[in-house]
């Protein structure tokens, strides 16, 4: 018993000093330390192995307050664990923002290499809260919407249940294009058009200087309004599928554009700060505590979250594959069974005048 214990000890301080290199190390490196199955059986369970959040003490003093009272209120409603799935196009900064909704360095960032394939999925815990932030390969390749990555993305998330949905672009990009368009198409195909009522507009690389001399405040809301509208076009969202329901009357004059918040994002180093020490944009707001307020909102806006069943990953296709022939095969079997019964009429009419 002693000895299995010490087995035990000895691989969990492996798979500790592993992780601490970095959590995308995942199932390699746990398979390279030839730990106890145990310990593997227990990662295939979970996702991801439970961290205490070390880097939440690495944000400023006014953040964490922020962030104490934001969890706070969520625990008040009997929520202990939120789930963010991020997604978007390659190089719009999807891993730094994970980075920074941490305050450490969880997933990899290379500006000098191609995105990890797979999804990552980065776990930690504070106070019996736990927060899963997934990390996931970007969904264009050559120029083209990347369906490999789409089910790869769906097929990692079995059985787990999104809570909030981080599409992230860049606030720095200046128009957008059918593709863009194809990619909320395909998103939408894959997880239904209910993942956008717990979806959140992430724009990165905000600390910009808009052009033509318009207003920090116009220019972001004239880059939001664009993205958002392509999602409800590539959606083929109705402004009724967004209806919302104050004081037990129905209220249709909501937009599906305002349905969906947005949060903008700098995870540069050189992010201008405040006398908190936080991180600001150019309109002066700390912008890691607005964005897990928003987080929250949604995490809390009376929506269901998405479970990512066997149903939604393989499609209804396969079980239904044979079901649109139902009719025709009815319709067949109706016209033989007439057929026969003309048939045996008139041998019954032919039989009788020879008797």
């Amino acid at each position: 018993m002693q000895e299995q214990s010490t087995g035990k000890q000895q691989g969990l301080g492996l798979l500790s000093s592993s992780l601490r290199r970095n959590d995308a190390g995942g199932d390699d490196d746990i398979a390279r330390l030839g730990v106890p199955g145990w310990i593997l059986v227990y990662k295939l369970k979970m996702g991801s192995i439970l961290r205490d959040w070390q880097g939440f003490h690495q944000f400023p003093a006014a953040t964490q307050s922020k962030l104490v009272e934001l969890f706070a209120k969520l625990k008040e409603q009997g929520v202990n664990k939120m789930t963010i799935l991020v997604m978007g196009k390659g190089g719009v900064g999807k891993s730094s923002t994970v980075n920074s909704l941490l305050g450490e360095r969880a997933v990899n960032v290379s500006s000098f290499q191609s995105e990890s394939f797979r999804p990552v999925m980065v776990s930690r815990d504070r106070a019996g809260f736990t927060l899963n932030i997934i990390d996931t390969p970007g969904l264009v390749e050559g120029g083209y919407v990347n369906y490999q990555a789409l089910e790869l993305i769906k097929r990692f998330l079995l059985n787990k249940t999104i809570n909030v949905l981080l599409y992230v672009d860049r606030l720095d990009a200046y128009r957008v294009d059918d593709l863009d368009k194809q990619i909320i198409s395909a998103i939408t195909d894959s997880f239904g058009k209910e993942i956008w009522n717990k979806s959140l507009l992430v724009l990165t690389h905000a600390q910009l200087c808009p052009p033509d001399d318009l207003s920090y405040d116009v220019f972001c809301a004239r880059r939001s309004e664009a993205v958002l509208k392509t999602i409800r076009m590539g959606a083929q969202i109705r402004k009724r599928d967004f209806e919302v329901v104050h004081n037990d009357v129905k209220c249709t004059s909501i937009s599906m554009d305002s349905a969906i918040p947005v949060g903008l994002v700098e995870n540069s180093g050189r992010c201008n700060k405040n006398e908190n020490d936080e991180k600001i944009l150019p309109n002066g707001d700390a912008w890691i505590p607005s964005m897990v307020k928003e987080i929250v909102g949604i995490a809390t806006n009376g929506k269901k979250s998405l479970l990512v069943d066997e149903k939604l990953v393989n499609g209804s296709e396969s079980n239904d594959r044979g079901k649109i022939f139902i009719p025709l095969i009815l319709g067949v079997q109706w016209l033989l069974v007439k057929w026969i019964q003309r048939e045996i009429k008139k041998d019954i009419v032919k039989g009788g005048k020879y008797i």
